[in-house]
């Protein structure tokens, strides 16, 4: 089976997004998401390490990776895997644990990988409801599937380690970094400007974020692209927007932390946010 995937908007439910995937060679860069990753493992298995470390994921099983939580992803067997993904915000997931009467609070999923035969089912169902459509079913379906991972395999977070020097300056640099995508400074103009030395500016960032300084750069530039190209701007553009060299440079970056290129990307998404079912 060749590898394909399709990314786009959930027809129903808000900040979601949606992936419905098989990969046999490609491998995922070390990245974060700015909301969840919650999926299904549907053939074969993926491997992916999270926070150092290595997990895998066989047919049947769900993967939820938390918010900003740096990991990677690629096929465990010759063969690939195929999954179904959605990507709620974090906004989303905290509103329907405050629904539940859960605190205020982002959720959080302290395992990775589990195995829950009535949640997989659910899963599958809401994504598939979503695919064809139906903004009801795949409303309903998604709702309950959320409130169900919440009730089943969401804990409270661990606590924030207090505040230091260190975190001072990575908390500065992160803000540098969110408003200096086309010129950033190098790693010794970052750290002068946060009032440290390089390379301990680089031990901290990498500490806090799971990314050196370059890489985090990276993935703040795909995540404003995927708005850009949501608005409709062409890629061509949007790669200037954002800090890449040219189209090229945004579409390699693009898909080793998304899956599909910038094009696919927002021919799909757009198709399903204006409520027509694209092509299969």
């Amino acid at each position: 089976m060749k590898e394909q995937a399709r990314f786009w908007r959930h027809p129903a439910v808000p900040e979601t997004d949606l992936l419905k995937a098989h990969y046999v060679t490609h491998r995922f860069a070390r990245h974060a998401h700015d909301g969840y990753a919650i999926g299904l493992i549907v053939t074969g298995v993926e491997e992916f390490d999270y926070r150092g470390t290595l997990h895998r994921a066989a047919a049947g099983e769900i993967v939820l990776v938390n918010a900003d939580s740096v990991h990677t992803g690629q096929a465990g067997t010759p063969d690939g895997w195929s999954y179904r993904m959605l990507y709620p915000s974090v906004d989303a997931l905290a509103g329907i644990a405050a629904e539940l009467g859960a605190p205020r609070s982002t959720p959080y999923f302290p395992e990775q990988v589990v195995r829950d035969e009535a949640v997989a089912a659910l899963l599958g169902m809401a994504h598939l409801a979503a695919e064809r459509g139906d903004a009801l079913a795949a409303s309903t379906l998604s709702r309950t599937l959320f409130a169900r991972l919440l009730a089943r395999h969401a804990a409270p977070r661990p606590a924030a380690v207090p505040p230091g020097a260190g975190r001072r300056a990575v908390r500065e640099a992160l803000d540098l970094l969110h408003e200096s995508l086309v010129d950033p400074p190098t790693l010794d103009d970052l750290a002068d400007a946060v009032g440290t030395r390089p390379f301990a500016l680089l031990r901290a960032f990498k500490a806090a974020t799971g990314l050196p300084p370059h890489a985090y750069l990276t993935s703040l530039r795909v995540r404003q692209a995927r708005r850009l190209l949501l608005s409709g701007m062409r890629p061509a553009q949007v790669a200037t927007e954002v800090g890449f060299t040219d189209q090229a440079h945004l579409n390699r970056h693009f898909k080793r932390i998304m899956g599909v290129p910038p094009a696919a990307y927002q021919r799909t998404a757009r198709t399903y946010k204006t409520g027509d079912s694209p092509a299969a």
